[in-house]
């Protein structure tokens, strides 16, 4: 709709300044023309839009220009009050936050829209507790107090020190240049650097935290995205063993609880994050273990209910103790 498109105009110009027609254009999806028609549009509207001319002219907004742009549509609001139905709303200490920014945007629809709006949201559920394959894990809680250090020091760009305990050791202060949050399966992280060496904390074994005057030394911009993958594959790549596995999906919470870490393995590229069962609805996972004995240890627990594809030598190691153990248990000589 056009009232859409031009709603967002005017956002791209207070948020990003000075754009050409051109930018605008493939930002709108639209053609160069339709942004003319556009501009003339908001003009004769009222909206302090002005052409710069040269070689790096554009279209911006007067300074100091400000407007409340409340204008919704379904689509938008629906968005907005599903993603504040997914258990994410309370990560990182911002679930009143959250619950109070809906109700904001609710009063601000039209009443015509409202009750549809909202029996549409009732009618999504984004990551419920419990899903098909295994009850989800209870979100890890951390002090509201501490959580709030942690974000502001995230935002504000300041070095931040820690009370951690981590895993087998005594809780230590420790001062770190904090660069974002990443919640993953219900449980959050902090990314940092302490002493320009990478650094990831999970948030559940913060007892404290203080944030300080002084400036985190991180860069202005940052891809949380990429930063989290590359972190995942160093510590994936380290001295652990990955292990191709075929699984009885009744045991899988078994298999979270002593794995390092789980994925999904089709044999064909799935947009769903969960594995599809096989024909004969065991589900095909790539575990991590920290090494051979590991991994020999957790899918001994599982017995029949899992077996193991690759690497090879865990599946010779699996084969030698059942084989002892058949010797062991079975008939007596000359029974």
């Amino acid at each position: 709709m056009r009232a859409d498109r031009l709603v967002s105009l005017v956002l791209l110009l207070r948020q990003r300044g000075r754009l050409t027609a051109d930018t605008l254009a493939r930002e709108l999806e639209v053609s160069t023309r339709t942004v003319l028609r556009d501009i003339e549009a908001l003009s004769a509207a009222g909206v302090p839009v002005y052409a710069e001319r040269g070689r790096h002219g554009g279209f911006a907004l007067l300074p100091g220009f400000r407007t409340e742009l409340t204008g919704l549509n379904h689509e938008e609001a629906l968005a907005l009050l599903t993603a504040g139905t997914a258990r994410g709303e309370q990560a990182f200490g911002l679930g009143s936050a959250l619950a109070s920014a809906t109700r904001k945007v609710v009063d601000a629809l039209p009443e015509s829209h409202q009750a549809a709006v909202s029996d549409a949201a009732a009618r999504i559920l984004v990551a419920p507790e419990t899903d098909l394959l295994s009850r989800r894990t209870p979100m890890e809680e951390v002090p509201g107090s501490t959580m709030a250090e942690i974000r502001r020091a995230v935002l504000t760009g300041r070095k931040l020190r820690l009370h951690y305990a981590a895993v087998d050791r005594a809780p230590q202060w420790r001062t770190v240049d904090p660069i974002g949050l990443v919640t993953v399966r219900d449980r959050g992280y902090l990314l940092a650097t302490r002493s320009g060496a990478d650094r990831t904390y999970r948030l559940s074994r913060i007892m404290a935290a203080e944030e300080l005057p002084e400036p985190a030394q991180r860069p202005d911009r940052v891809d949380l995205d990429r930063i989290w993958r590359e972190r995942c594959a160093r510590f994936l790549s380290g001295d652990h063993i990955a292990v191709l596995m075929r699984l009885n999906p009744e045991r899988r919470e078994d298999l979270l609880n002593t794995a390092v870490a789980v994925r999904a393995a089709d044999p064909e590229p799935s947009p769903s994050p969960e594995p599809s069962p096989e024909p004969d609805g065991r589900l095909r996972l790539e575990a991590t273990f920290q090494d051979l004995r590991h991994a020999e240890w957790a899918l001994w627990q599982l017995g029949s209910d899992a077996e193991a594809l690759t690497p090879e030598s865990l599946r010779a190691s699996l084969h030698r103790r059942a084989a002892e153990m058949a010797t062991r248990y079975g008939p007596a000589s000359g029974a």
